[in-house]
């Protein structure tokens, strides 16, 4: 009778359920801890190689040592003492980024064992992680500043009308990089600079900006420095002259009339390239180069370029040679000290490139002025009038570069 009622009394069955289910329970718990910690060292072995890997990808992007430079960042932000030594490869061993030599791929492990599950795993879990960098394609521009230092380098300024259908870039590291003020009104995009670009009204959507942005490389660095000989006295052509004049060196032009420029490559040394209210120029297939015959001992008298907003100027680059696609050349010895003017009157036209590496270009544009093929590559480049680039070439060299910036790709 006593057995009957024991079996029939449920008082004590919690106490037994729970019994039962205990092993279960903490087994639970500690699956739970050996996660979450889990989760935990795969974070931070992520981020530490997503760093190194990004740090190693600027450097390489900059010319500098990739894997030194990944490295330092591990010392710095790695938390976990490596199972073994970090694997940082630039570029990359295998993968789609094998053949960029600006691609850092970095892997690390860890091994440790676990609270819970190391009671019964005879070897420690491992833990690995991988992350790959590179300096990849960033917009289409076809205005870059490459001063680096603290400075502004583009600046749009007044009642300027800039309507860009490509990028602005700049190398300059200073806080306002670039600058738009006045009534400026600005469409172009993206724009990026090294250093910052303070917000503003003037810049009108689709403006995409681009702050703290990857330094962007010289697209005419490999120019070969300018060489004068057997030049001619400086040209001079009065407001009543109609004049051709054929390729060759000049000692400066001083032009007011009429001019049509012959297929060719035309050399200016010392004084400037002048064209006046009254000019009326043209030339299909030119490149005009700004030098001087004794630039090395005295760049100061390197050419410069001054064209009036009343010229009618229709001008466009060779196509094929050594200077395919450049207008303009200012030899790149010349010094910071002087400033090159870009007008002309809205029946003008500019196709190729103005390149003025280390002195500043101010480019006044003219409502109804075609720069459908145009590219501006100064040391600092100012906006004043109504600016448009429509940067759609037709076939011959391209007058935009791709940009670039870093950032994971795998």
């Amino acid at each position: 009778m006593h057995i009957r009622k024991l079996l029939r009394s449920t008082s004590g069955n919690v106490f037994i359920m729970t019994a039962i289910l205990m092993p279960v329970i903490l087994g639970s718990a500690g699956l739970a801890v050996d996660s979450i910690q889990w989760v935990l060292w795969k974070r931070q072995l992520q981020r530490a190689a997503d760093s190194a890997a990004l740090a190693g990808a600027y450097a390489a992007s900059q010319a500098k040592d990739a894997v030194a430079t990944a490295t330092a960042d591990l010392t710095r932000t790695q938390e976990l003492v490596l199972t073994t030594p970090a694997t940082i490869e630039n570029p990359p061993s295998s993968g789609s980024f094998s053949t960029n030599n600006k691609a850092v791929r970095v892997t690390l492990q860890y091994r440790k064992s676990l609270p819970f599950t190391g009671m019964f795993l005879s070897v420690a879990p491992l833990i690995s992680a991988k992350s790959t960098a590179a300096a990849v394609s960033q917009g289409d521009y076809c205005v870059l500043a490459l001063d680096p230092s603290n400075t502004t380098a583009v600046t749009m300024q007044g009642s300027a009308t800039v309507n860009l259908n490509c990028g602005i870039a700049t190398n300059s590291r200073s806080a306002s990089a670039v600058t738009a003020s006045g009534s400026a009104s600005i469409v172009a995009t993206p724009i990026s600079a090294v250093g910052g670009i303070p917000a503003s009204n003037n810049y009108v959507a689709p403006t995409t900006l681009l702050p703290y942005s990857l330094p962007q490389d010289d697209p005419y660095a490999s120019l070969p420095t300018p060489t004068v000989s057997g030049c001619s006295a400086q040209v001079k052509v009065q407001p009543t002259d109609i004049t051709t004049i054929s390729p060759g060196c000049y000692r400066g032009m001083d032009i007011k009339g009429t001019v049509t420029f012959g297929d060719g490559t035309y050399v200016i040394d010392g004084n400037a390239f002048s064209l006046g209210s009254q000019a009326v120029v043209t030339g299909n297939n030119v490149t005009i180069i700004l030098t001087s015959n004794n630039a090395g001992s005295n760049p100061s008298s390197i050419a410069t370029l001054d064209i009036n907003g009343g010229a009618t100027v229709n001008l466009g680059a060779q196509t094929d040679g050594t200077y395919a696609g450049i207008l303009f050349y200012q030899d790149r010895r010349a010094v910071d000290s002087g400033t090159n003017t870009v007008n002309g009157n809205s029946s003008s036209s500019y196709r190729g490139a103005i390149y003025f590496a280390n002195q500043e270009v101010d480019f006044n544009g003219t409502t109804g002025m075609q720069t459908n093929c145009l590219q501006l590559v100064a040391k600092r480049v100012v906006f004043i009038g109504n600016s448009a680039i429509n940067n759609t070439c037709p076939t011959g060299p391209a007058h935009s570069f791709i940009g670039a910036r870093v950032r994971l790709v795998a």
